[in-house]
């Protein structure tokens, strides 16, 4: 897919608001540089897991987000809202189920899924986000038509199981995004799409940060998770595998655990399809987006290409 590339908005940051640097409070944070060769780059963030609901986490993601945008680099975030999903299914008293790592959607389900994530989870987040300044803007996949969506099919264990209106994304139109981003924005995007016949799936968050990365020709995607990272040998070891290529991981995915799966493959998806560093990091320690883009040595795991064909490839 061709994307038109982003004119520079450096020059614009510091007529901006100014906002309480996040590392001041954090002496590992402080450690942190700002690369002058990402500057104007596409950071694309998936944010989920238990820090959606970890009030301080939240804010930390926040100023991390807003501290990437002051540096020059241009953030984008796709959320998740897994846990808050679950809880207004138990309050409701529909069931949760999940299938190959993915929500089983029935029509009940997604119209919950809509309700939460463009409702509450979007708008709490837009809201931390703006607490520093006039930054973000939320949107689904619908909106534009931002994403286009077929209905997924899974297997487990080798035989088809019915996990009803999944989507996979199959087309972006990252106009929207850009034109955010062209205007200073910081897009947070709801993971939820409309197919070519109108009806609307309900997309892993994981997946979707994936897709949007690959359509802005993203420098990094960074997934943020409940675990430190990619496990050599779960469950007998919590041995981290720190760096492996697209190709080693096509090889692990097949035996990976279900939670796993989406990120792993999401990240094998974006670095083949140009993106140049996807990173799965701990999304419970404080300011892991900022260390998975500007630390010397990435905390998690971090995928890279099979083959490097353009110089900036090779950056740390």
């Amino acid at each position: 897919m061709q994307v038109r590339a982003l004119p520079g908005l450096v020059g614009k940051r510091s007529d901006r608001v100014t906002v309480t640097a996040a590392r001041e409070g954090d002496p590992s944070a402080r450690a942190l540089s700002w690369p002058e060769e990402l500057r104007g780059s596409v950071v694309v963030v998936k944010f989920g897991g238990n820090a959606m609901v970890d009030a301080r986490l939240q804010l930390t993601f926040a100023q991390d987000v807003v501290e990437l945008w002051h540096a020059g680099l241009r953030p984008v975030v796709v959320h998740g809202g897994g846990p808050q999903i679950s809880a207004m299914l138990d309050r409701l008293g529909l069931e949760t189920r999940f299938e190959a790592g993915l929500r089983v959607t029935t029509p009940e389900t997604l119209d919950v899924v809509r309700m939460v994530l463009t409702g509450r989870v979007q708008r709490e987040l837009v809201g931390h986000i703006n607490a520093h300044g006039p930054f973000a803007v939320g949107l689904t996949g619908e909106d534009a038509h931002t994403m286009t969506a077929v209905r997924r099919p899974a297997r487990v264990d080798g035989r088809a199981v019915d996990i009803g209106l999944v989507g996979d994304v199959v087309d972006v139109n990252p106009a929207m995004v850009r034109a955010l981003l062209e205007q200073d924005h910081i897009p947070v995007v709801s993971p939820v799409a409309r197919g070519a016949d109108g009806q609307v799936y309900n997309v892993n968050a994981d997946l979707a940060a994936a897709a949007l990365a690959v359509a802005l020709d993203a420098e990094r995607l960074v997934m943020l998770t409940d675990v430190e990272g990619l496990y050599a040998d779960w469950p007998h070891s919590t041995e981290v595998i720190g760096r492996l290529t697209a190709r080693a991981l096509d090889g692990l995915l097949p035996g990976l655990a279900s939670g796993m799966l989406p990120k792993m493959e999401g990240c094998l998806r974006a670095v083949r399809g140009g993106v140049r560093k996807a990173h799965v990091v701990d999304g419970r320690v404080p300011h892991a987006v900022l260390r998975s883009v500007l630390a010397e040595t990435s905390p998690g795991t971090t995928v890279v290409p099979d083959v490097v064909t353009r110089p900036d490839q090779t950056r740390e």
